[in-house]
């Protein structure tokens, strides 16, 4: 039932967006979603696994916008500028992402466990839900790790050994970090990527 699925995470992230998540109520949602509250139960088991499918599918469409990024250029370094531009501006955009990529979760936001959690779900997307969640560093090291991959095949490990654009890599993303929990000035992320790689042999 996927369809429902994500008509039902649609309606409980609008309804972040309006109230708490302690006080979103399950049934508000559903009728938001146009399904039954029996429907959303049989998707998400209970409000936990709701949260838990909300902040994965935030996770996962935040790690989507990273491997466009990564692919919106030719040249290295506007591939990495490009990715630090989107991990600042989805982070902007979406509170679950800013608490996803800092840590800091206020008392408004579902702050779902990030270990695993016993599932008996006969829906794999909520299996998955309930597997463990990415922690900050997590990110650090899957952006990191993604970005090399992706440059590597673009040809940029060879031309540096792919421990240096590993570690060009990881300071683009936790530069780009820095700018989601203490916004840039005039220029922006941009200008401060390109001033850090100007430094560095990428």
């Amino acid at each position: 039932m996927p369809a429902a699925r994500e008509s039902l995470l649609d309606a409980a992230y609008a309804a972040l967006a309006r109230r708490p998540w302690a006080a979103v109520r399950m049934v508000d949602v559903a009728a938001a979603a146009g399904v039954s509250r029996q429907t959303l139960y049989n998707e998400f088991g209970s409000k936990e696994g709701l949260a838990r499918a909300l902040v994965r599918r935030e996770a996962d469409g935040y790690l989507a916008g990273v491997e466009r990024a990564l692919g919106s250029h030719t040249e290295v370094r506007e591939r990495l500028t490009a990715t630090a531009e989107w991990m600042a501006v989805a982070a902007r955009d979406n509170v679950l992402v800013r608490a996803m990529l800092t840590g800091c979760w206020s008392e408004r936001l579902p702050s779902p466990t990030l270990s695993a959690v016993s599932s008996s779900s006969a829906v794999p997307a909520q299996r998955r839900a309930d597997g463990p969640l990415p922690s900050p560093g997590d990110f650090v090291q899957i952006v990191r790790d993604r970005a090399v991959t992706v440059l590597s095949r673009a040809g940029a490990g060879a031309v540096k050994g792919n421990g240096e654009l590993a570690r060009s890599c990881e300071l683009v993303v936790r530069l780009a970090l820095s700018c989601v929990a203490a916004p840039p000035g005039e220029g922006g992320v941009a200008e401060l990527v390109r001033g850090a790689l100007c430094r560095q042999p990428v």
